[in-house]
């Protein structure tokens, strides 16, 4: 008598442990759930056993092969498409129809007496027997009714509540007669439950229910295959274990090691060749998998531990699964019901809440705190905020139901009652997570001014402007157009500072959001004119006089951005002529690839150059920056662009302080101290560059990156501003963009990232410190080492990467390429 095992699901609700490997292949205490099976029908007399596959069927052919070493005769029928319980039986009807067959689920763990079943089967003459079990819940399996003889009555596929009428479940476990695959069409899908047994009840064929006294557990969720686990190392099931009992409950397979000094409180399985050290604790329900290596002060509670996988000192893990060749650092904690899959590296003390799943191949950071599932993400981040505010990829890492909690999370900051400035760029991306956000906001008592598509700066005006709390404004990534960025405004408009977004942080990773009662939910509104009012008090603050009497003509480039919704109406009243490109809004490329930008920038040179224009600006495509073109048509790298604006404005206002970051070239303070004005050195950050510019004396600021800040009118970056008053400045000076360039020393500046692993990046610094000995340290931001000469290098930790990037500035590029080669080489051996 032959046997079948169906074992072509794909067991989707136990995702991830499943998302690469076929569900009956998921170990139970270290075998295979169709391993168990296969040695059940082994003891039960079933040598000779078809296999239907169809989800990664290859596997579980490579891992069976023929059955020889089980000592059985496997073959297999492979499903080109599902064909569902009877059709898969059909498809290997040729192997079947010599004599009655059994079939069997090769996804669920049961002790069955399966001699009996054949032998209750064939004492009544059924066509069709059914294993049957009585459950406490019987909502996810066919209920079936039968009479004293065991003959069936009724049956009814996966009931309501409302539908139940017994606790008498189909197991899938059937002894069938050959004739009734003459029921199941061939290569269609059907299923013994919903299409062939009420068939055959309605014609009064012989289907009898066979109730089991035994074990039987569906493993179809993480619940069920923990749960399974714990009820083999308790002796519910009548299997056997491989190894041997150490101690009552606590079994060790071949070849493990355990030291003596670890704490050992069964029931818990060791696997071969895994390793457990001293001062180790594993608690009840453990098991640990093949050639698993768990080292001091780990603690482990009800935590599955597949093949191959690392358990660094002080890990905690409780009610979890952890996959196999997964790594978990030191000091690492997993919670209870979370699900890490194959592959991954769990940094040191990185911490996965209760509930989540971390699909395969991803890397949770050294101390990140996740706690929604990470499904596509390459990584768990630490921090929740980079330089570019909220940022990832669209509809992967940054999705609607991610910017709804983030924004829920904001709203939670603030008061009841108060308002929020919603804008984003062109990008359809953008206004879709806007609406997400608006409608969390909303829901939580904010009330959201929506300015719609408009540039980042006007975002930021009218947040300032307004009795505002703070903004949200959502962009592409610049440079990347499957990325997006969420920004936090704070209520003068710059960017939330370190503290409010460790707030937002802690109120995120807790999830303990705010909810409005219904009758505060709040409005959404449309204000008007808000173009208008920015371009009336730009003109009413920054300086223009003169640029009527020069008559410049300017090319603009507005990248098919939001800057092209504000320039009409503020060049109509500057008085300069204008030629513009690409200033109609492409939703369908909101951003560009420096590639793109280059091309786009030698094209707007080449305009300029042609047309014998004064100069050339190109915006980004949400105005907050912008790139210079001089009048021979050649590109101002952003560096030079700096020293250009900071020598008109210092020239112009003959005193005051400057802001730059510490990344800037000491140029710039030969620059000041010729026109009489201060440096005021920042860290990079830009909430710290934004308050020192906030100063009363500060009347320039800059970060290097073509972005500038015009105190007089704003404490935030503005590309249109400092369009504005480079428009001014270039008119009333009566020299060209290339003049003030030549006039101003050549830097040497150069500039490298070294990979540092995230948990070397302390130790670099240290080393960085102790290489400088006697010479003068600047902690202004990172460590920058002074020379004798007056050369320099600066060394930066990424806050987003695990990079370590280096400053470094000679009087000559030689000089400046050897300090920086010197310092890379201290950087990359303390990282190593």
């Amino acid at each position: 008598m032959k046997a079948v095992v169906m074992a072509g699901g794909e067991g989707t609700r136990l995702r991830p442990m499943t998302a690469n490997q076929p569900k009956p292949l998921l170990p139970l205490v270290n075998r295979p759930i169709m391993e168990h099976v296969l040695r059940l029908l082994k003891r039960h007399g079933f040598s000779e056993t078809v296999v239907t596959v169809q989800f990664l069927a290859a596997l579980i052919r490579n891992y069976f092969g023929d059955g020889e070493e089980l000592g059985m005769s496997l073959s297999y029928a492979t499903e080109e498409v599902p064909l569902g319980t009877a059709g898969s039986v059909k498809n290997a009807e040729a192997a079947l129809r010599d004599d009655r067959f059994l079939v069997i689920s090769g996804d669920a763990l049961t002790d069955i007496d399966l001699t009996d079943m054949v032998r209750f089967h064939e004492r009544n003459g059924a066509l069709v027997t059914i294993g049957l079990k009585r459950v406490p819940n019987p909502l996810e399996f066919g209920i079936i009714i039968v009479d004293e003889a065991g003959r069936v009555q009724r049956f009814l596929e996966k009931p309501t509540w409302g539908q139940v009428f017994s606790d008498t479940v189909n197991t899938g476990i059937y002894v069938m007669e050959p004739e009734v695959l003459d029921h199941v069409a061939a290569g269609e899908s059907v299923d013994w439950s919903s299409d062939v047994f009420p068939k055959l009840l309605a014609e009064g064929a012989p289907l009898y229910g066979y109730v089991a006294d035994c074990y039987w557990e569906d493993v179809g969720t993480h619940e069920s295959y923990l749960k399974a686990q714990a009820d083999m190392l308790s002796g519910q099931v009548g299997i056997e274990l491989d190894g041997f009992e150490m101690s009552p409950g606590v079994w060790v397979a071949e070849g493990a090691e355990v030291d003596a000094e670890a704490v050992l409180k069964g029931p818990l399985y060791i696997g071969d060749y895994a390793k457990v050290e001293a001062g180790v604790e594993l608690r009840e329900y453990t098991v640990l998998g093949s050639n698993v290596v768990v080292k001091e002060g780990a603690f482990l509670h009800r935590a599955i531990v597949h093949d191959n996988v690392f358990v660094a000192p002080s890990t905690n893990l409780r009610g979890c699964v952890i996959g196999k060749n997964t790594d978990i650092m030191a000091g690492a904690r997993v919670e209870e019901g979370a699900i890490v899959g194959d592959e991954c590296v769990i940094e040191a003390e990185a911490y996965v809440s209760s509930g989540v799943k971390v699909y395969p191949f991803k890397t949770i950071e050294a101390g990140a705190v996740v706690n929604t599932s990470v499904i596509w993400e390459s990584r768990g981040q630490r921090n929740l905020f980079g330089p570019r505010g909220v940022s990832g990829l669209v509809n992967v890492e940054i999705t609607p139901e991610l910017a709804v909690r983030l924004a829920s999370a904001y709203a939670t900051t603030l008061k009841k009652g108060t308002t929020v400035v919603a804008g984003r760029d062109v990008s359809r991306a953008a206004r879709t997570l806007k609406r997400a956000v608006i409608s969390a906001l909303t829901a939580s008592a904010i009330n959201v001014q929506d300015l719609e598509a408009t540039p980042l700066t006007v975002a930021r005006f009218e947040t300032g402007r307004e009795d505002c709390a703070g903004g949200i404004y959502i962009r592409t990534t610049l440079g990347d157009p499957q990325g997006v960025d969420i920004l936090f405004l704070a209520p003068d408009g710059a960017d939330l500072s370190q503290a409010a977004q460790r707030k937002l942080e802690r109120v995120f990773g807790r999830q303990e959001y705010r909810r409005a009662f219904p009758g505060e939910i709040a409005e959404l509104s449309y204000p008007p004119r808000v173009v208008e009012t920015y371009t009336r008090d730009l003109l009413r603050r920054i300086d223009i006089s003169g640029v009527r009497e020069a008559g410049l003509k300017i090319v603009l480039d507005c990248a098919g951005g939001v800057a092209s919704l504000v320039l009409p109406s503020l060049l109509g009243m500057v008085g300069v002529e204008v030629l513009t490109r690409n200033n109609a809004l492409d939703e369908a490329n909101p951003t560009e690839t420096l590639p793109e930008r280059m091309r786009d920038l030698e094209r707007l040179g080449a305009l300029v150059s042609s047309s014998r224009a004064a100069f050339g600006v190109r915006f980004d495509p949400v105005g907050e920056r912008i790139s210079l073109v001089d009048e021979n048509g050649e590109l101002v790298p952003d560096d030079r662009a700096l020293l250009v604006m900071l020598d008109l404005v210092a020239a112009e206002r003959r005193g005051g302080r400057v802001a730059l970051p510490v990344t800037t070239t000491r140029v710039a303070e030969q620059v000041c101290r010729f026109h009489g004005v201060q440096v005021e050195w920042t860290s990079t950050s830009q909430d710290v560059l934004t308050k020192a510019a906030a100063r009363p004396d500060v009347i320039f600021a800059g970060d290097g990156r073509g972005g500038f800040l015009m105190p007089e009118f704003s404490g935030t970056v503005d590309g249109i501003a400092a369009f504005a008053r480079l428009v001014g400045l270039v008119a009333r000076t009566r020299l060209t963009l290339s003049q003030i360039d030549r006039r101003i020393p050549v830097a040497h500046l150069l500039r490298r990232s070294v990979p540092t692993p995230w948990a070397a990046k302390g130790s670099v610094m240290r080393h960085v410190v102790e290489a400088a000995g006697s010479r003068t340290l600047d902690t202004t931001d990172g460590v920058r080492v002074v020379e004798d000469d007056g050369g320099w290098v600066l060394v930066l930790p990424d806050p987003a990467e695990a990079v370590t990037h280096l400053w470094a500035e000679g009087p000559d590029a030689d000089a400046a390429q050897e300090l920086l080669e010197e310092w890379a080489v201290v950087v990359e051996r303390a990282g190593s």
